[in-house]
């Protein structure tokens, strides 16, 4: 698999999945309606969007053609859920990707804020290790080191899957990201050397796999439309007490971390 460039919803889809499937386990894969309210947190989201479902599931379904996704039903019911395969398509582990999706989902940051946003999805152990992580990743040209900004000690890093959000408030980008299909042989992604390589023709999905692999929506039902429904607002409060809960924790964690020197 080539990795190119992943639209600004691209990214921010992949790195809720990757979030939430740490941070709020019982509520993995997400559904739909989930993703999108992960997507449009007003916390721990820089920039706050407020992307509608036909973005967010366009941005899913780019990522399932690139190997980056798949579709996953819930037990007892018709929805369609999604879920990702970082781990496989990058050949990252749980630390990296979770340094990755916390650039993915907040933009350029110092490691030491890494290393405290990470912590509800992989805990690493002192700022060497993050550094460490960093490293690996920018020799597989995932990340790269930016300056400082006035008044801070370190560095900024920012991820390299592609442009970042300006903040426009959620409007789809005019063109989809490039990327060819995910290789049938497993193993990290190969890496162009350089930009303008990275650029490669859009994946096509044969019509018969569209229609076969990718439900769009549940199947149309009277009564079970009612009960699917019902079941979305159940699991959108669920991730919305979550997201509540996440936010505590942050902020316990604000409030306990010693003071800069």
């Amino acid at each position: 698999m080539h990795l190119a460039e992943l639209t600004p919803p691209e990214q921010r889809v992949l790195g809720c999945l990757i979030e939430k499937r740490w941070t709020t386990p019982d509520q993995y894969p997400l559904s739909l309606n989930g993703l999108r309210l992960a997507c449009n947190q007003s916390t721990n989201r820089d920039p706050v969007t407020a992307y509608d479902e036909a973005t967010v599931r366009d941005a899913a379904q780019r990522l399932y053609l690139y190997g980056l996704a798949r579709l996953a039903s819930g037990h007892g019911s018709r929805a369609i859920k999604y879920r990702h395969l970082a781990e496989e398509a990058l050949g990252l582990d749980r630390e990296e990707l979770a340094v990755l999706a916390v650039l993915l989902l907040r933009g350029p940051q110092t490691p030491g804020e890494l290393k405290a946003r990470t912590e509800r999805m992989a805990p690493l152990g002192s700022l060497a290790d993050v550094e460490r992580i960093l490293t690996a990743l920018g020799n597989r040209d995932y990340v790269r080191r930016m300056g400082r900004r006035p008044g801070q000690k370190e560095d900024r890093f920012e991820h390299l899957l592609g442009p970042h959000d300006d903040g426009n408030g959620g409007a789809p980008p005019a063109a989809h990201s490039t990327m060819t299909p995910a290789a049938t042989t497993p193993g990290p992604p190969e890496r162009a050397a350089a930009p303008a390589a990275t650029t490669l023709a859009p994946a096509e999905a044969p019509a018969a796999q569209t229609a076969a692999t990718l439900p769009l929506e549940p199947r149309a039902a009277p009564a079970p439309q009612v009960n699917g429904n019902l079941a979305d607002r159940v699991a959108a409060l669920e991730t919305e007490v979550a997201t509540l809960r996440e936010e505590l924790d942050e902020l316990r964690d604000q409030l306990t971390m010693p003071a800069a020197n």
